[in-house]
C-alpha cells in the first residue's frame, strides 16, 4: 500500500484503537508527521509531477515504517520517556532538520 493511501482509519485500526478512542485530527498530525520523516530521511519527495521522479509512493515497503513511526509517535506521545532520555521520535524528527553545527 502507498503511503498516500493510508487513512486515518488504517491507522487506527492498525493501533487497535475504537473511534472514541482517539482524535482524528490527533492521528492525522502524527501521519504527516511520519510522511514528512520518511521524506526527510531518505530525500525523496512526497508528490512529484513528473511520473519519472521517484517519490516516497514509489516504495511501497515503506508502509510498515510509516505504520512503526506514527505507532510510536502515539504511543509515546510525551518528550520525556523513561530515566528522563528524550523521546527517540522526536530526537530523529529535530535531528534531520537540524542546522546547528556547533558540537
Amino acid at each position: 500500500m502507498k503511503i498516500s493511501e493510508i487513512t486515518v482509519e488504517d491507522v487506527a485500526n492498525y493501533l487497535r484503537l475504537e473511534t472514541e478512542e482517539y482524535l482524528y485530527s490527533e492521528i492525522e498530525a502524527m501521519m504527516q508527521a511520519a510522511k514528512n520523516v520518511i521524506s526527510s530521511y531518505t530525500g525523496l519527495p512526497l508528490i512529484s509531477d513528473d511520473p519519472i521522479i521517484e517519490t516516497v509512493d514509489s516504495h511501497e515497503d515503506f508502509y510498515i515504517a510509516f505504520m512503526v513511526l506514527v505507532s510510536d509517535m502515539y504511543e509515546n506521545r510525551t518528550l520525556i520517556i523513561e530515566k528522563g532520555e528524550m523521546n527517540r521520535t522526536v530526537q530523529m524528527i529535530l535531528g534531520l532538520h537540524d542546522n546547528n553545527l556547533v558540537g
